[in-house]
């Protein structure tokens, strides 16, 4: 009795080892794991660079004086629009109309100089042609012309300068767009070409962002007829920095036409429009810079693609019923899900969910996909 004993106790922990040691999918007495797949669908995937970059006006423009005074007035409001042109801050004038009356003047005495040289030429020539007088006296009249000829251009010419500073003291906007706050105040004394400037211009619609991409990547894409002609298109577009994306997209309008020598990178300017404004100069953003195009590309959920102990990324598909293990190459992100050139094949069943209850080669049943179930409210 003693040896069967024995012999049952030996067989029983041998039966337990072999249970023990059994794959995942054998120990639930040969049923199939329930797992849920997706079709693989191929398409064309345009692949993008994300870089990034921050807003910048188009235009700014700083507003300095260009003549001397007191401030007397503030002609704009502060963050609104203006147009080119428009008067933004009046200094006081009194000295620079009094100069502009002075020149004035002095034009008149050199008209009146002109005028009589011009009759006393006009009388020497005909005297001289009459033998009535000498050709000194002739010479001299005609050069007192010229000379009060020269006068009056030179009081016209302070005139004119006179009446450009007489102007200068209604400072005005050199370009269109949004100013900024006022840096000075009513009363306060300002210079010509102060370093200072009395305000900021910025053109906000259209704006830039400039990004920075490696030489190498930028010689990459314009090695191929495909990325010449999609760097020719340079259509991107902006991702804010809420995550979300611009409604409208930017255009490529230039390259820096030289490699930092320290970083090996090129930085290339876009242009978004921005007729609402929502850009704003100094905003940090990315700009999702299309590359190339990836044909018959797969696209899968994030999680359903797996990596080994080396980092190599694979997915299981469901062949013949069973589990099969597939490498996959991926050649990038897009969202929530990878975007997949090499591995998987149009039609496979990737399977999404199961994974914990399978394994390579065990059988596995496909079921629907169903979410999970929500608490109802007022249940108890």
């Amino acid at each position: 009795m003693s040896f069967l004993n024995a012999t049952f106790r030996c067989l029983g922990t041998v039966s337990a080892v072999f249970v023990i040691g059994a794959p995942v999918w054998a120990q639930g007495a040969g049923q199939p794991a329930p797992v849920t797949v997706i079709e693989a669908k191929a398409s064309d995937v345009v692949m993008t660079a994300r870089l990034p970059g921050r807003i910048k006006a188009s235009t700014v423009a700083e507003v300095r004086p260009q003549v001397s005074g007191i401030l007397r007035e503030r002609l704009f409001e502060e963050g609104s629009m203006v147009e080119a042109g428009a008067p933004l801050y009046k200094i006081e004038d009194d000295s620079y109309r009094a100069a502009v009356a002075a020149a004035k003047a002095a034009v008149a005495q050199a008209q009146a100089n002109y005028d009589l040289a011009v009759t006393q030429e006009k009388r020497a020539v005909e005297l001289f042609r009459q033998n009535a007088s000498s050709a000194q006296a002739r010479d001299t009249a005609v050069s007192s012309r010229e000379a009060a000829d020269a006068a009056l251009q030179a009081a016209q010419a302070q005139l004119m300068s006179a009446e450009i500073d007489l102007d200068r003291t209604t400072v005005r906007a050199p370009i269109s767009g949004a100013i900024g706050l006022s840096q000075t105040t009513t009363g306060a004394l300002v210079a010509a070409q102060q370093a200072t400037p009395l305000a900021t211009i910025r053109t906000l619609d259209p704006v830039n962002v400039d990004v920075t991409q490696s030489a190498t990547d930028i010689l990459r894409l314009t090695s191929t007829p495909e990325g010449r002609q999609m760097r020719e298109l340079g259509e991107a577009a902006l991702i804010l920095p809420d995550n979300s994306t611009y409604g409208a997209k930017g255009r490529l309008e230039a390259a820096e036409p030289q490699v930092e020598p320290t970083t090996g990178m090129v930085t290339l300017r876009m242009s978004y429009p921005n007729p609402d404004h929502i850009l704003l100069p100094g905003m940090y953003v990315e700009v999702d810079l299309p590359q190339s195009v990836a044909h018959d590309a797969i696209t899968l959920p994030q999680n359903t693609v797996m990596r080994d102990r080396s980092g190599a990324a694979f997915v299981w598909v469901v062949a013949d019923g069973k589990v099969a293990q597939r490498p996959v190459h991926i050649a990038k992100a897009s969202g929530n899900d990878w975007v997949l050139t090499d591995g998987v094949q149009p039609g496979d069943q990737v399977i999404t969910s199961g994974f914990q209850k399978t394994a390579v080669g065990a059988p596995v049943q496909i079921v629907p996909d169903t979410p999970a179930p929500t608490a109802q409210a007022g249940s108890n």
